[in-house]
């Protein structure tokens, strides 16, 4: 399963390069006008884990095949869009079919760098961008009331009635400038406005788009962006993404350390950015290892034995018997599966087993 994080913002901001940092098979055009990016570049990346490459040294595969996360650099969005201006509905669209949003906030000063917004002032663009998605969310549930309130009244479907005072909830809290992630719906509540697919539900990232001087520390930009979104309980990454943009073009890892270290850098933006995706969504990875592949798959948190074994193959859910499993430090402390199995290390879990991040398995099914 991989994630999709659509890049979004309002033009000018950073956005296509902040891809082009972090796309290893795509390569999208950045240029100082608006509405440079139209249709929306994908780009496939491998997700950085050294777990993985220990693996591969211990099993010593014919393949290893890291997950991977989907990037979508999507239209940069402009005040109206939730009535059609700009390119608002087609961008509108694509944000409605990603798992998390990655919003790119300029936090810089350049002169050279068009901005019809004015001064640089990012929680000012924040609030642009969370206006209009709360704006056509509000469109979308208004329309949904419409439809289950002469349910809901008469009486006769408690199921409406119940859908209909969460959608009210979810009205009252978007009128008030406020975004439904926010709005805490429990699991069973968010059924009742699964079939909408609200923009404002989507979890977020924060890229502050920061001057190269300020890539460490931040600036007073990306700190006023940090405490407007204290009460989303957002994280928000400070990075400068021309240098990220610079770093992801190196094929030498060589260079790349040397290129890391006289920036001061312990690692690249786009490590610090999938790590924060995948804490953000709940996802964790398993691996699977064998002569002929060492691979990394990616689950959602609590899942079950059978379900993280559908991400290999559907059978594998239907006819599960028994999941072997090494943690991956004693994969490591042990250097082989025999080694861990003549140490006790092996473990063999039933349907109940809930995956832990790290593990190493191999399941037993019948079909």
């Amino acid at each position: 399963m991989a994630l999709q994080a659509g890049i979004v913002g309002l033009p000018n901001v950073g956005k296509s390069t902040l891809f082009n940092a972090v796309s290893n098979s795509a390569k999208a055009q950045a240029s100082n006008y608006r509405f440079c990016t139209i249709e929306p570049n994908v780009g496939l990346v491998d997700v950085p884990d050294p777990r993985l490459k220990k693996l591969a040294e211990l099993v010593n595969p014919e393949r290893v095949v890291p997950t991977t996360i989907e990037f979508v650099d999507i239209a940069g969005l402009v005040k109206g869009a939730s009535k059609g201006e700009g390119l608002g509905n087609k961008f509108l669209a694509n944000i409605r079919e990603v798992d998390a949003i990655v919003h790119v906030i300029r936090c810089f000063e350049d002169e050279n760098i068009l901005r019809e917004e004015g001064a640089i002032n990012p929680v000012g663009d924040k609030e642009i961008i969370d206006t209009e998605l709360q704006l056509k969310d509000l469109e979308s549930v208004e329309k949904k009331i419409a439809r289950t309130e002469k349910m809901a009244r008469t009486g006769g479907d408690p199921k409406a009635k119940v859908e209909f005072e969460i959608l009210k909830t979810c009205k009252d809290h978007l009128e008030k400038g406020k975004n439904i992630r926010e709005l805490g719906l429990s699991k069973e509540e968010r059924t009742a406005i699964a079939d909408l697919f609200l923009l404002t539900e989507k979890p977020v990232l924060y890229v502050a788009n920061v001057d190269e001087g300020s890539m460490l520390t931040g600036n007073k930009y990306s700190e006023a962006l940090q405490a407007s979104v204290k009460a989303e309980n957002a994280v928000v990454i400070v990075m400068n993404n021309t240098i990220e943009a610079q770093i992801s073009e190196m094929e030498d890892p060589a260079d790349k350390e040397l290129f890391l270290s006289e920036y001061n850098l312990t690692e690249p933006g786009l490590d610090r950015l999938i790590h924060s995706a995948y804490n953000l969504l709940q996802l964790i990875t398993y691996f699977t290892a064998g002569v002929q592949e060492v691979r990394a798959w990616t689950i959602h948190r609590g899942w079950k034995a059978p379900q993280a074994a559908s991400v290999i193959h559907t059978d594998f859910e239907k006819g599960f018997i028994k999941a072997e499993v090494i943690a991956y430090d004693d994969y490591v402390k042990y250097g082989s599966e025999s080694s861990a199995r003549d140490n006790g290390r092996l473990r063999i879990e039933g349907k109940e087993y809930i995956v832990a991040d790290g593990d190493v398995m191999h399941f037993r099914f019948n079909v």
